[in-house]
């Protein structure tokens, strides 16, 4: 789960990077062609169909993480790095949520607790109508950005149904199902990458493919809740890139509210 944590990080890094000038779901395809080819390599390496056994649940898991990574795509690319995996990383709260009502994993009123601490951490990242006298985060972003989370919990929700499915199997599912999603929306507005931008390109794909493979055999092996706390520590990785090569500093507010929305999810998992 951390070795998945760091690459995403970088993938979020390489995004922003191209976000500069390419449409966001231009990066959406760019990221599910790759992966696809990526994975077919893959998996014709280690003998294993593409197709696996559980279809209908493999093409839900490639539906909500399609729509779930157009949402974060977006909001990177109109919000600081570590404002957007802030809000990205309130999932393992509605993981949590959604492990109860449909894997039936047990659930205690003190959860809705964390999950109050994890959103009031929210709205101290977002700051909507100029909270505490700062400029907030830009409204469309923000709101893309918890869309997104909402929809990588269910997911992810899949993805623990799928546990006897490979990895791989999984991972290229969602790149199928994006490939052919995205096409029609970025084709219309597509642009040529020009110089380093092909390298930030093909590192999408690759650090992708790490973190996709090592984030779903972690999911498979933990509860789903404590998983995706582990996952965290994406947010550290974020605000270093954010600091060290975007020249993006957190503020405090920021800062505090990552604090909050961490301390819910763990709160959470630990009840549980």
């Amino acid at each position: 789960m951390v070795v998945g944590a760091f690459f995403f990080s970088l993938m979020s890094l390489f995004v922003k990077l191209l976000g500069v000038r390419l449409p966001s779901q231009e990066i959406v395809f760019i990221r599910a062609i790759l992966t696809t080819i990526f994975s077919l390599v893959m998996l014709r390496r280690a003998k294993i169909s593409p197709w696996g056994s559980e279809k209908r649940l493999l093409l839900q898991r490639g539906f909500f993480g399609f729509v779930a990574l157009s949402c974060f795509y977006f909001a990177i690319t109109r919000l600081p790095i570590a404002e957007a995996t802030v809000i990205q990383y309130t999932n393992p709260i509605f993981t949590t949520l959604l492990a109860a009502f449909f894997l039936n994993e047990k659930i205690k009123g003190r959860l809705f607790g964390a999950m109050a601490i994890s959103l009031l951490g929210v709205l101290l990242v977002t700051r909507p109508g100029s909270l505490l006298g700062s400029e907030g985060l830009d409204p469309i972003g923000a709101t893309a950005g918890m869309v997104g989370a909402i929809l990588s919990a269910a997911a992810y929700i899949t993805v623990r149904k799928l546990r006897n499915e490979p990895p791989l199997v999984v991972v290229f599912y969602m790149a199928m199902f994006s490939t052919v999603g995205s096409l029609p929306l970025a084709a219309p507005y597509a642009i040529l990458p020009m110089g380093w931008e092909w390298a930030f390109v093909l590192g999408i794909g690759v650090t992708t493919q790490i973190a996709q493979i090592a984030l779903t055999r972690g999911l498979a092996l933990v509860p789903a809740g404590r998983a995706m706390t582990i996952t965290y520590v994406q947010i550290i990785f974020a605000a270093i890139w954010g600091i060290v090569v975007l020249k993006e500093v957190p503020s405090v507010t920021t800062l505090v509210g990552a604090t909050m929305v961490a301390l819910g999810s763990i709160i959470a998992a630990r009840i549980r």
